[in-house]
């Protein structure tokens, strides 16, 4: 039975899993392939309402056929994603089924909304994790973006729904002991935005879980972001009603440096914070977690060929985003910092993110976020190591590919120093 390339440390349970489903297959019993149709009717019966929004039904069976065609799931792939769908589209239904129910929902304001946007494997998680601590800001969580439904204003109570995602995420640090070490994730932290759009199946998320090329491009380079963001402001409100408050919503995703223009289209008020990073740091970082993640689900996990496609996928987006902020007149809307001066302080940091925007950052909230970061101390649980050589990446190639970055890169030091450029 192979394992990750890298070395994923795999706990014998699910080498008993995969092992059991290889005889399966040897024996003619197969049960890897999903159809779209089939999946589709299933959940319509259960909620007694189908899928009606376009994007979300074109969404869903090209991840399906991509899925089936490129993802070469091995047994606990093909169980794990499988339901990680199907659960999805049924909540996704329910949700809608809500929002007809009560079509108000859908009327109330979303008020500049604060994204964290920067580059993956910059800060952001954590950043998002600090600025949550403060009560004025509201984030989606990870169980409720899992399990949305039903409203938190209902008579349902929310204990059954986190337990149920705490006990998932026990056994996915379980299968794969060292993914704490690259990614902070907890049941009640804040989830990014493709928690979200996962739920209109036209996320990034799927193909962090997979290799699935087809839908990945379709996604990158067809895909309507600002029908894609219609959704996750309707999610948003969706939220906001059930919890009878009124709060900043604290978002963030990588992925949107992908859709700047239609992020400020449906949002014109938004903030963006920006993280930076040297790309030598954020290419092999980011094929690193998503190697681990993949290796998972299939046992032909190729870290070369996840390197070659994490080094691709950062440059367009981030080269997308240049392109968008230039044409945009938002810089007092945006603000960017570094992961250097993060690392060296995360409070002064968040005090110019509050300074810049006129937040109050009260002694309660100083507090709380000075006590997750004792709390959350850097390499935790072990730090985190890879090296360009694991995923075929040489320095030079990434300097190449992320030439728009470095210049930005030198421009922001140089700004940031009082140099004009």
């Amino acid at each position: 039975m192979k394992t990750s390339q890298l070395g994923i440390e795999r706990s014998s349970t699910l080498n008993l899993l995969n092992w059991g489903g290889s005889l399966l297959r040897a024996i003619g019993v197969e049960f890897s392939r999903m159809d779209a149709d089939e999946m589709l009717h299933q959940a319509e019966r259960e909620i007694g309402l189908g899928l009606q929004d376009a994007i979300a039904i074109e969404g869903f069976r090209r991840l399906i056929d991509s899925v089936n065609a490129e993802a070469r799931l091995n047994t606990f792939g093909q169980i794990a994603v499988r339901r990680t769908i199907q659960r999805s589209l049924v909540q996704r239904l329910l949700v809608e089924h809500t929002l007809q129910e009560s079509p108000e929902v859908l009327s109330s304001p979303v008020t500049a909304p604060v994204f964290i946007i920067g580059m993956p494997r910059t800060g952001t998680t954590i950043l998002h994790a600090l600025l949550h601590q403060d009560e004025r800001h509201r984030s989606p969580l990870c169980w409720e973006c899992l399990l949305p439904h039903p409203p938190l204003n209902s008579v349902d109570t929310v204990d059954d729904r986190v337990d149920t995602i705490r006990n998932e995420f026990n056994q996915i640090f379980k299968l794969v002991p060292d993914f704490k070490k690259k990614h902070y994730m907890e049941v009640d932290s804040p989830q990014e935005c493709i928690g979200i759009t996962a739920l209109n199946f036209t996320s990034f998320q799927y193909a962090t879980q997979s290799y699935i090329p087809s839908y990945l491009d379709w996604f990158t380079n067809t895909l309507d972001q600002s029908v894609n963001f219609k959704w996750h402001k309707r999610f948003l409100q969706f939220l906001q009603s059930s919890d009878g408050q009124v709060r900043r919503w604290l978002l963030k995703s990588p992925v949107h440096l992908l859709r700047l223009k239609s992020l400020f289209q449906v949002y014109p008020d938004a903030i963006v914070v920006m993280l930076h990073r040297d790309p030598t740091n954020i290419v092999p970082s980011c094929a690193s977690l998503v190697s681990s993640i993949r290796s998972l689900y299939t046992d032909h996990e190729d870290p070369k060929r996840t390197g070659q496609e994490q080094l691709a996928v950062w440059a367009s987006y981030f080269d997308r985003f240049l392109e968008d902020r230039r044409e945009l007149d938002k810089e007092s809307q945006i603000i960017d910092l570094t992961f250097d001066e993060f690392l060296r302080d995360q409070m002064l940091v968040v005090e110019k993110i509050y300074a810049r925007f006129g937040w109050e950052l009260n002694d309660k909230t100083r507090t709380n976020m000075t006590r997750f970061l004792r709390q959350e101390q850097k390499d935790k649980h072990g730090k985190h190591e890879y090296t360009l050589e694991q995923f075929g990446i040489t320095e030079s190639e990434i300097q190449r590919r992320y030439v728009n970055y470095v210049e930005f890169l030198k421009n922001l030091a140089a700004s940031q120093d009082g140099v004009a450029v």
